[in-house]
């Protein structure tokens, strides 16, 4: 069954172009490439060849390759530019970069030992094919980890266009993507065929003195509206600033900076192998819970003495 076409990933590539020339808006990346390293640094193991997978810039494998866990790394985005390049020693250990897109990727079954995405994810058409062939690349006991936006990612910024839509424009236009929720991301894991699927969500909370900050900063990162489904005749300058009143008037803080929410949905798991810990099956346990809390254990339908 082909999955339905929710993003314009001819477009998205164009507009990401557009922001690597505007001069791209990372800090949203340099967070994540931080928290990519602190939990990387948990494995306390090492990956020989590992794979980054449409991360926007080059802040997640400098993060990676700072601490010498990783052996090579090879580099995959359907955009190659400025933004992309590494230099120093960390440059050597890149040894590839290919032009692909994030949902045909080019490695064989079983030759990966890590795979690693940053801010990528949240905009393909097919996540489950694209995990899918992600753990079929890993090796056995190869390592998958992710952050995607998703959950309430700029929820201000899609019910101040949704009022201000209904009040000019007599109805509501897709203007931002559709985000997964944890509990969808999870299910997508397992699904995927990973062991030990995790997944947790940190909330980022940026300020701006205006919310065109925000869509300037949205413009610099390729994340203007790349739906198949969007409205196609040009915004009227009527709508935005109403939806910038309404933006203002509804999320700012006292001192009148307007917020802007950005959940960060993590995501791990580990191609099966015989080594990992696996639940016990039902019925194999070998010691009460009620001996374990020192209590005594009553059974189904019997009333507990008063």
């Amino acid at each position: 069954m082909t999955p339905p076409l929710i993003f314009d990933r001819l477009l998205l590539r164009a507009r990401r172009q557009r922001g690597l020339r505007l001069g791209p808006a990372t800090f949203l990346l340099d967070e994540v490439a931080d928290e990519f390293a602190n939990r990387l640094r948990l494995v306390l193991r090492r990956f020989d060849l590992a794979v980054d997978l449409g991360t926007p810039t080059a802040a997640v494998r400098t993060a990676l390759l700072r601490d010498g866990a990783i052996g090579a790394m090879i580099a995959v985005d359907p955009v190659i530019g400025p933004g992309q390049r590494l230099s120093g020693d960390h440059a050597a250990a890149v040894g590839l970069r290919v032009v692909a897109d994030e949902e045909a990727l080019p490695f064989a079954d079983n030759t990966l030992d890590l795979v690693v995405s940053g801010l990528s994810l949240q905009a393909v058409n097919d996540l489950p094919g694209v995990l899918a062939q992600v753990r079929r690349a890993l090796k056995p006991d190869g390592l998958f980890l992710a952050a995607l936006l998703g959950g309430d990612t700029l929820a201000e910024l899609r019910q101040s266009f949704a009022m201000a839509e209904s009040e000019l424009d007599g109805g509501v236009s897709p203007r931002v993507a559709p985000f997964p929720d944890l509990r969808d991301l999870g299910a997508l894991l397992q699904r995927a065929g990973f062991a030990l699927p995790v997944t947790d969500v940190d909330r980022i909370t940026v300020r701006y003195a205006t919310p065109l900050g925000l869509l300037h900063d949205l413009r610099r990162m390729g994340a203007a509206n790349p739906l198949v489904e969007r409205r196609r005749v040009p915004l009227r300058r009527a709508t935005l600033m109403r939806a910038m009143e309404v933006y203002a008037a509804r999320f700012a803080d006292p001192d009148g900076r307007v917020r802007a929410s950005f959940d960060i949905m993590w995501l791990s798991g580990w191609s099966p192998h015989e080594s990992q810990q696996k639940p016990l099956r039902p019925g194999a346990a070998k010691k009460r819970l009620a001996d374990a809390l020192g209590t005594t254990e009553i059974t189904a339908g019997e009333k507990p003495e008063r």
